[in-house]
């Protein structure tokens, strides 16, 4: 039986919900605040160039200027 579903092993292929472009190397994610937010988190990119949200998985890429 087939599902649409992701299983553990293709958890890595599925793309996160949202990636916001950025400047700087600290940047802060609040879920898009309000009731459908959640606490307010503060992240460093590292070398790899992007950090996700361990609340709503949005993914934070460094700009390469």
């Amino acid at each position: 039986m087939e599902t649409d579903q992701t299983s553990p092993k293709d958890a890595d292929s599925v793309p996160p919900p949202e990636t916001i472009v950025v400047h700087d190397h600290r940047v802060a994610c609040d879920g898009g605040g309000g009731a459908l937010g959640h606490p307010k988190v503060f992240y460093e990119i590292g070398e790899e160039g992007f950090v996700e949200c361990l609340y709503c998985d949005r993914r934070f890429v460094l700009a390469h200027d």
